[in-house]
C-alpha cells in the first residue's frame, strides 16, 4: 500500500519540481534569450536539444516564457524558422513548440499567424496527406486551432488569405468508408472542429458570414453534404459533421437553400433535412446524434423565414401527399409529437417551436391542422391534441423522463401563444384548459413537478397578456380574479420565477448547440430561454394591474395602434413617394448623363469643326499667297491652273500672226517689185511722142487700178502692223509671265511651256487641293446640320428636366404635409403618455423598448462568449 502511494505521487513530485527548476531558470532572462539564440543554430545537436528544452519551459511556466519570448527581439520570428528545417524531427518538435508557445496569448498568437504560419501549416498537412496522415497532421491541426480561437483578427487573416478554399480537399471521401483508421477518425474530426471555429456563433456576425459564404463558394459546404448523406462514415465523425454543417448555414439564408436541396442518395430520393429527422425522432439512434440532428433543425430554421413556411406547409392539409408514398417533415414530427417516447416528445415540441419563432403568420396558419385521432372521431385541432396529451399527463405510458414531454409541449404552446392574439382565443375557447393551468399552479408538488409548474404559470400568464378580451368568459380581469382567488399573486409570481432559477435553464441559456450530459438532463431550449427572459417581467406587471388600469391601457393600446396605423398608413405614403422619387431621381440622372454625353459630343464636334476650319482656313491662306504671288507678275496667271493653257494658246496665235505677218510681207514684196517694173516701162515710154492714143489711155487705167490696190495694201498692212505691235507687247508680257513662272515649277532653266511633267504635278496637286476643299465644305455642312439636331435634343431634354424638377417640388410639397400630420400625432401621442404617466403608468418609448432588446441580446452574447 506504501509502495502504491509513493508510485501515484511520483509524477506529481516531478511536474512540482521541473515548475521549481524552470523557475528558476527564468529569473534570469538572459538564459531564455541565450536558449532562443542557441534555437538558431543549424546543428542538429544543438537545434533539436534546444527546441525540447524550450517546449519543456513552456509546459511547465508557459506565460511568463511567453512573455520573456516576446520582449526579446525576433523572439517569435526565430521559432518560426523551425517550420522551414529540412529535417522532420525538428520541424515536427517545432510544431509542437508552437502549440505550446500560442496557448492563451492573442498576441504571439497575431505575431505567428503574421509570419506566414497558415501557409507553412497547410503546406504540411498537404504533404502528409490531409486526412490520411499520421500524427503530425493532428499536431497541426490543434495549432492552427490555437491560433484561430477567440482571435477575431486571425481569422480574418485566415479568410482574406484564400486558405478556406485549402480546407476543402480535407473532406474528400470515397465510396468506401469502411475501416478507418483511428488516427484519420481523430484528424478529421480535428478539421471539422477547425471548420467550426470559424463560424461559431460566438464570433462577431460580420465574419461569421462573410466565412458561411466563402465556404459555400468553394464547395466545402458541398463537400461537408456529401459526407453527411455518405454511408459507412463513423458515429462520431456523422455527429460532428452535422454539428459542422449546422453552423456553417446558421443564419446564411444562401446556404440555407442549399442545404434545403440536398438530397438523400436514396430511391426514391429524399430530402436530407427529412432523413435527419427521422434519425431524430427515432429512439434507437445515439443520443449525440439526436441533439445534433436537433441543433441542424434549429440552425435550418434560424431567421429563415422561408424554411419555416416550407416545413409548417407540409402540416396544412391543402399540401399533405393523399396517396402517402412520402413522409414529409411535417408528418415526422407530428408523429414524434405525440409518440410514447418522452425524448422524441422533446425533439420534435423544440423543433415546431423553432418553425414558428418570431414567426405570427405561420402561428395562425398552424391553427389550421387537424389531425385524425382514431377512426370514426371527428379530427381535432393540433393545439387541442397537444393541450389534450399535456393534461393527460401520467396516465400516457410513456418510456423516459414524464416531465420532458409536459416541458417540451408547454415551451411548445408558450412559442406559439406568444405575440399571438388567434392563438390565445383559440386556447382559451377550450374550457378545460384554464382550470388545468390553474390547478397544476395552485398545487404543492415536489421539486421536478415546480419546473412543469413553472410553465403553466408562463403559459397562463401569456394568455393574459397577449389576450385580445375576445371572450367574454375569459377577459383579462377575469382571469386575473381567478389567480388572485385560487392560486394568489404572490404564488404565482413565486412560481413564475423557479423557471429562471433552475439549473437547466441557465445551462441552457449559455450557448444554441443544446449540449446535455445525460437524457435526463434535457429541459431547455436556448430560443426558449430568450422567451422567458423577456416575457417574466412583462407578466408580472400584469398581474398586478386593476381593471381600471386595464381599461386605461386597453384604451392607450387602441389609441396607439390608431396612431400606429395611422403612422404605418403615412409611412407606406412616404415610402412609396420614396420610392417614385427615387425613380425620378434616377430618370433625372439618367437624363442628365444623356445630355451630358450629347453636350460632350456636340462640343467634339465642334471642335472637330473648328479644326477643320482653321485647315480650311491655312489652305486658303496657303493658295491665296500663291495666287497673290503669280499675280504679280501677270493679270493672266490664275490660282486654278488654267494659266499655262492660255499661255500655250497666245503662243499659237502669235505663232499665226507671225506666219499671216510674214505672209503679207511676202505679198507686199511682189507688188513694190511690180510698181518698180511699172515705172522703169513709164520712164522708158515717156520720151517717145509717137505712143499711140489706145497706148496712153489702157496705161493710165491700170496705173490708177494699181494705186488703189497698193493704197490697199498699205492700209491693210497698217493694220497688221498694229496687231503685231499689239501681239508683241503680249508676247513680251508672256515672256515675263514664264520667266516669273520659272522659279515656283522648278530651277531647271526651262518655262512652265517646256516643262510638261512641272505643270502635270502642279495641275494634280491643285486638284487635290480642290477635291480636299470640297470634302472639307460637304464636312462641314453635315456636322452643321448633326449639330442643329443635337440643339434641338438638347432643348427636349432640358424641357424634361424642367418637368421633372417641378415634379419632385410637388412631391416635396406633399412630403411635408405628411410630416405636419405626423408631428400632430406625435403630440397627442405624447399626451396621452404623460396622462399615463400621471396616473402612475410605466410607459416606455418604441426606442427605450428597441434599446432594451438590444441591450438584451448584447447581455446574451456577453453569456455566450464568457462561457
Amino acid at each position: 500500500m506504501f509502495f502504491r502511494q509513493t508510485e501515484e505521487n511520483l509524477p506529481k513530485q516531478v511536474d512540482d519540481l521541473g515548475s521549481q527548476f524552470t523557475e528558476i531558470f527564468i529569473k534570469q532572462q538572459e538564459n531564455v534569450t541565450l536558449l532562443l539564440t542557441l534555437v538558431e543554430e543549424f546543428d542538429f545537436h544543438v537545434r533539436w536539444p534546444g527546441v525540447k528544452l524550450l517546449t519543456s519551459l513552456l509546459k511547465q511556466q508557459g506565460p511568463q516564457v511567453q512573455q520573456i519570448i516576446l520582449v526579446s527581439p525576433m523572439g517569435v520570428s526565430r521559432l518560426m524558422d523551425l517550420l522551414a528545417d529540412s529535417r522532420e524531427v525538428i520541424r515536427n518538435d517545432g510544431v509542437l513548440l508552437l502549440q505550446q508557445l500560442t496557448k492563451s496569448n492573442a498576441a504571439i498568437q497575431k505575431i505567428v499567424a503574421f509570419e506566414n504560419a497558415f501557409e507553412r501549416l497547410l503546406d504540411i498537412i498537404t504533404e502528409e496527406g490531409n486526412s490520411d496522415g499520421g500524427i503530425v497532421v493532428e499536431d497541426c491541426l490543434l495549432l492552427l486551432q490555437n491560433l484561430l480561437k477567440n482571435n477575431n483578427s486571425n481569422q480574418n487573416f485566415f479568410k482574406e488569405g484564400s486558405y478556406i478554399q485549402r480546407m476543402k480537399p480535407w473532406f474528400e471521401v470515397g465510396d468506401d468508408n469502411c475501416g478507418w483508421s483511428a488516427q484519420k477518425v481523430t484528424n478529421l474530426h480535428l478539421m471539422l472542429q477547425l471548420v467550426r471555429v470559424l463560424v461559431s456563433p460566438t464570433n462577431p456576425p460580420g465574419a461569421t458570414s462573410s466565412c458561411q459564404k466563402a465556404m459555400f463558394q468553394c464547395g466545402l459546404l458541398q463537400q461537408l453534404c456529401t459526407i453527411l448523406m455518405a454511408t459507412g462514415v463513423p458515429a462520431d465523425i456523422l455527429t460532428e459533421t452535422i454539428n459542422t454543417v449546422s453552423e456553417v448555414i446558421r443564419g446564411c439564408q444562401i446556404n440555407q437553400d442549399y442545404f434545403a436541396s440536398v438530397n438523400a442518395p436514396s430511391n426514391p430520393p429524399r430530402p436530407a433535412i427529412v432523413v435527419l429527422l427521422m434519425s431524430m425522432v427515432n429512439e434507437r439512434q445515439p443520443f449525440v446524434l439526436r441533439c445534433a440532428v436537433l441543433y441542424c433543425f434549429q440552425c435550418f430554421l434560424y431567421k429563415n423565414q422561408k424554411g419555416q413556411g416550407e416545413i409548417v406547409s407540409t402540416l396544412l392539409p391543402s399540401t399533405i401527399d393523399a396517396t402517402g408514398n412520402s413522409v414529409s417533415a411535417g408528418q415526422l414530427l407530428c408523429g414524434g409529437l405525440f409518440s410514447t417516447d418522452s425524448l422524441s416528445n422533446w425533439y420534435a415540441a423544440v423543433a415546431l417551436a423553432h418553425a414558428l419563432q418570431e414567426n405570427a403568420t405561420l402561428k395562425e396558419q398552424l391553427l389550421r391542422v387537424q389531425l385524425a385521432t382514431s377512426i370514426g372521431n371527428p379530427p381535432v385541432s393540433l393545439l387541442q391534441q397537444c393541450t389534450n396529451i399535456l393534461s393527460q399527463g401520467d396516465k400516457i405510458d410513456r418510456r423516459g423522463s414524464k416531465v420532458q414531454t409536459r416541458v417540451g409541449l408547454l415551451m411548445l404552446l408558450c412559442t406559439w401563444l406568444s405575440n399571438c392574439s388567434i392563438a390565445v382565443t383559440h386556447f382559451l375557447h377550450n374550457p378545460a384548459n384554464i382550470p388545468f393551468l390553474t390547478g397544476q399552479i395552485a398545487e404543492n408538488l415536489g421539486e421536478e413537478e415546480q419546473l412543469v409548474q413553472g410553465l403553466c404559470a408562463l403559459l397562463l400568464g401569456i394568455s393574459i397578456y397577449y389576450n385580445d378580451n375576445s371572450l367574454e368568459n375569459y377577459r383579462k380581469e377575469k382571469l386575473k380574479q381567478l389567480i388572485e382567488k385560487r392560486i394568489g399573486r404572490e404564488n404565482f409570481i413565486e412560481k413564475l420565477g423557479f423557471i429562471s432559477k433552475h439549473e437547466l435553464h441557465s445551462r441552457a441559456a449559455q450557448k444554441p448547440q443544446p449540449s446535455f450530459s445525460s437524457p435526463d438532463h434535457v429541459m431547455f431550449d436556448h430560443e426558449f430561454t430568450k422567451l422567458v427572459k423577456e416575457l417574466e417581467g412583462v407578466i408580472s406587471k400584469a398581474i398586478y394591474k386593476s381593471s381600471e388600469e386595464d381599461k386605461k391601457e386597453e384604451e392607450v393600446k387602441k389609441t396607439l395602434e390608431q396612431h400606429d396605423n395611422i403612422v404605418t398608413h403615412y409611412k407606406k405614403v412616404i415610402r412609396e413617394q420614396d420610392q417614385e422619387l427615387e425613380e425620378l431621381k434616377q430618370q433625372v440622372n439618367t437624363l442628365r448623363s444623356q445630355n451630358e454625353q450629347l453636350q460632350a459630343t456636340v462640343t467634339q464636334q465642334v471642335s472637330q469643326i473648328q479644326q477643320h476650319k482653321d485647315q480650311y482656313n491655312l489652305l486658303k491662306v496657303q493658295l491665296g499667297k500663291d495666287a497673290q504671288h503669280h499675280n504679280s507678275h501677270g493679270e493672266t496667271f490664275q490660282v486654278n491652273g488654267i494659266q499655262l493653257e492660255e499661255v500655250s494658246k497666245l503662243k499659237e496665235e502669235l505663232e499665226e500672226w507671225k506666219n499671216k505677218y510674214e505672209l503679207l510681207q511676202g505679198q507686199l514684196r511682189e507688188k513694190d517689185s511690180v510698181i518698180e517694173k511699172l515705172k522703169s516701162s513709164q520712164l522708158e515710154m515717156g520720151t517717145t511722142e509717137q505712143s499711140s492714143q489706145t497706148s496712153k489711155s489702157g496705161s493710165l487705167e491700170l496705173s490708177n487700178e494699181l494705186q488703189k490696190e497698193l493704197e490697199t495694201l498699205r492700209s491693210r498692212i497698217q493694220l497688221q502692223s498694229t496687231e503685231i505691235s499689239k501681239l508683241q507687247t503680249e508676247n513680251q508680257k508672256l515672256q515675263l509671265m514664264n520667266t516669273a513662272a520659272d522659279p515656283v515649277l522648278g530651277e531647271s532653266g526651262a518655262t512652265a511651256a517646256r516643262n510638261p511633267e512641272v505643270e502635270g504635278r502642279l495641275l494634280q496637286e491643285v486638284k487635290e487641293l480642290k477635291s480636299e476643299v470640297k470634302a472639307l465644305s460637304e464636312e462641314k455642312a453635315s456636322l452643321k446640320q448633326y449639330l442643329d439636331s443635337s440643339n434641338s435634343t438638347v432643348a427636349i431634354l432640358q424641357d424634361q428636366k424642367s418637368k421633372l424638377q417641378q415634379e419632385v417640388a410637388e412631391s416635396k410639397k406633399e412630403q411635408d404635409d405628411l410630416l405636419v400630420l405626423l408631428a400632430d400625432q406625435d403630440q397627442k401621442l405624447s399626451a396621452l403618455k404623460n396622462k399615463l404617466k400621471e396616473l402612475g403608468e410605466p410607459v416606455e418609448d418604441e426606442d427605450d423598448i428597441e434599446s432594451g432588446d438590444q441591450g438584451d441580446d448584447d447581455e446574451d452574447g456577453e453569456d455566450e462568449e464568457q462561457d
